[in-house]
């Protein structure tokens, strides 16, 4: 490939994982993008050979090089869903974005980015991606209404990426993400009680429909996500939003039933109380319609909960070891 790929959040969750994978498949021509002085996420990327762009410099940068560029991928964003200062996504997450469609746009440059299952909100209107129902949404959170923003403003927009696409992730588990903290996976969280406590807390239910932990999400395994990532960039599909979740609604139960199987512990559950702040904003039911993507050929197979959840607790949490090779 003669031009680089440019990958923005690369020192965080989703963006480390996808850059060491582009570096195990031999694509030396990849750029970084990040606030690379968070000491925090270091581990994810001091390993990685390429060449590293300041954040708050990418945009000029871009403008200035972008004859030297074949696609962004685009997974730099605020992503804290308890934080409640609109104003605070909507310069990174809003606005960080247009600029870089602006560039894209003009100078031929793909673009594949990170939207959010966040922009579902309570899942009234359903969880598919139809591009007709992403005028309606109404988010349950700051970070969710500016990814959703973000999309409502990309499919209007005339001037287009020749191709390009947005990737609704729903609930990404795995390693790489330890500097996230509150924000990390209850896959994450739950290791980490289960290894001091002996046991895990799961939200009770507020709702009669639901029993405590019965509570589901569709859970997918970052390792699967960069496989989609990477499938994209190969055969530049059509440009659309696509959903990226594995299709199947899992439990908390469950969830829990398979951290202690890989750890070999007895199943230990704890219910607590939902914190207030967010009873009226919590999401009882995800899962991803996934048949747009498999429709336009992608045909990888996704990672089981259980089997997601085993390779992550017994490789990488366990032996405390990052995503690199």
């Amino acid at each position: 490939m003669s031009k680089y790929i440019i990958i923005t959040g690369a020192a965080g969750f989703i963006g480390s994982v996808f850059a060491h994978y582009l570096n195990n498949n031999e694509i030396d021509k990849v750029i970084i993008v990040d606030d690379f002085s968070k000491k925090e996420k270091l581990l994810n990327y001091d390993t990685l050979p390429y060449e590293r762009i300041q954040r708050n410099l990418f945009i000029d940068w871009l403008e200035k090089y972008h004859n030297d560029v074949d696609a962004v991928i685009h997974l730099g964003a605020r992503t804290d869903t308890t934080e409640f200062d609109y104003s605070i996504f909507e310069k990174l997450n809003l606005n960080y974005s247009k600029n870089i469609w602006n560039i894209c746009s003009n100078h031929g440059i793909d673009l594949y980015y990170a939207s959010s299952a966040a922009t579902y909100g309570d899942g009234s209107l359903s969880y598919d991606d139809n591009l007709e129902i992403i005028d309606r949404l109404k988010s349950l959170n700051p970070y969710g209404l500016s990814k959703n923003e973000f999309d409502k403003w990309a499919i209007k927009q005339i001037n287009q990426p020749k191709h390009w696409a947005g990737f609704k992730f729903f609930n990404v588990y795995g390693p790489n993400e330890y500097h996230k903290k509150r924000m990390a996976s209850v896959v994450f969280h739950g290791y980490h009680q289960i290894k001091n406590e002996g046991k895990i807390k799961l939200f009770k239910s507020h709702r009669p429909d639901y029993k405590d932990g019965e509570q589901k999400r569709d859970f997918v395994y970052v390792k699967d996500v960069i496989k989609v990532l990477f499938w994209f960039l190969e055969h530049r599909p059509d440009n659309s939003i696509y959903n990226l979740g594995t299709g199947k609604a899992r439990s908390f139960i469950d969830l829990a039933k398979s951290i202690f199987a890989a750890m070999n512990i007895p199943t230990n559950i704890e219910f607590i109380d939902m914190p207030t702040d967010i009873r009226d904003k919590y999401q009882y039911f995800t899962e991803a319609n996934m048949a747009k993507l498999y429709n336009i050929g992608y045909n990888n197979s996704f990672y089981s909960l259980e089997n997601g959840i085993n390779d992550y607790v017994k490789n990488y949490l366990i032996p405390d070891k990052y995503y690199k090779k």
